[in-house]
């Protein structure tokens, strides 16, 4: 896991050096994979979320075909071996995301909605996808461990293609459905109002453009969310970025060539991004017998085209939007 500052500290730096320069100073990150051989390992490994103290992670493992979510605990400097969760192994389980308060957690599920062993099918893309669809579910913690998994309620839940949430400091509720004619994911937002959720609205960048996999910060002040819109490539969904401001929504901005996958999640710093991609380290050449041994030990744990965990932090951009809203506010007051 790569090394964060404080967020607050992060921002004043960041406004101190833009402002040391006439142009804007674009962000950049260089990714670093998260617990390679451990958490990154070598099945698919997607969407970590951390207990608020940072010692505990949830993520979902998969080929494909069988889907758990796991946990592992920090001991010192490393990561325990993953286990199942208590919630999971019996149905495809994914896509965790945990309140941060810590109390509870949502994932999405493909286990029967009323009991029996019929698991809800898919639409999406459109195509069928029997036995596959998912809704979100919630377990409650309890001391040391989780309450049996309850069904959101259907005013959230209303097709079998609901996965995916993310949750807000207030409750309010973020997921991704199938929806429209091209059976395309987009995401939605429905507000928790004195214990329940109210109608979810589709967010307006999704309305022209496949929208999956958001992640949202918990003042809801910006939102990471995977898209095939422009700059992303034919075939493609790329990392974007948008923040809000009151009730509107900056123009989504990619968070660049060197950040492209899926499954993103905040860590509890609230600003390091988690995010899952199939990148592959490449070797250096010419190899030499000690790199050739280490690339291999590498290859089977985890450096094999799978999808892994990687990390960065979004600080940067945090900043730069910061400094952007203080220099339209300044320009406002300027031509008063």
């Amino acid at each position: 896991m790569i090394r964060t500052l404080s967020l607050s500290a992060a921002v004043a730096s960041f406004l101190c050096m833009g402002a040391a320069h006439a142009d804007p100073v674009q962000p950049t990150a260089n990714p670093e994979v998260f617990a390679p051989g451990v958490i990154s390992g070598p099945a698919n490994d997607a969407a970590p979320v951390f207990t608020p103290d940072g010692r505990t992670v949830f993520f979902f493992r998969s080929n494909q075909e069988d889907y758990d979510i796991l946990v592992s605990h920090r001991q010192g400097a490393k990561w325990s071996p993953p286990q199942i969760a208590p919630f999971s192994g019996q149905w495809r389980d994914l896509e965790p995301a945990m309140a941060p308060d810590g109390s509870y957690l949502i994932f999405a599920s493909s286990r029967p909605t009323h009991g029996g062993n019929t698991r809800p099918d898919g639409h999406w893309g459109g195509q069928a996808h029997p036995g596959r669809g998912g809704n979100l579910w919630r377990v409650d913690r309890k001391g040391d461990g989780w309450s049996e998994p309850v069904r959101l309620p259907d005013i959230v839940n209303r097709t079998g293609d609901t996965f995916s949430p993310g949750i807000a400091k207030d409750g309010t509720l973020y997921f991704m459905a199938a929806a429209g004619k091209d059976g395309h994911f987009r995401i939605y937002r429905a507000p928790l109002r004195d214990g329940h959720y109210q109608s979810p609205q589709l967010l307006p960048f999704c309305v022209n453009y496949g929208c999956a996999d958001g992640t949202i910060a918990p003042d809801q002040s910006f939102i990471v969310f995977s898209s095939n819109r422009p700059p992303a490539a034919a075939q493609s969904m790329d990392l974007f970025i948008a923040f809000r401001d009151g009730a509107r929504w900056s123009e989504p901005e990619a968070l660049g060539p060197e950040i492209t996958g899926s499954e993103s999640r905040l860590g509890p710093d609230g600003h390091t991004l988690y995010f899952s991609s199939s990148h592959v380290v490449p070797p250096a050449f010419p190899k030499t017998g000690a790199t050739s041994a280490s690339g291999l030990r590498d290859m089977q744990s985890w450096n094999n085209g799978a999808d892994n965990i990687w990390s960065i932090d979004l600080a940067p951009w945090i900043a730069r939007h910061a400094r952007d809203v203080m220099a339209a506010r300044s320009e406002s007051t300027d031509s008063k």
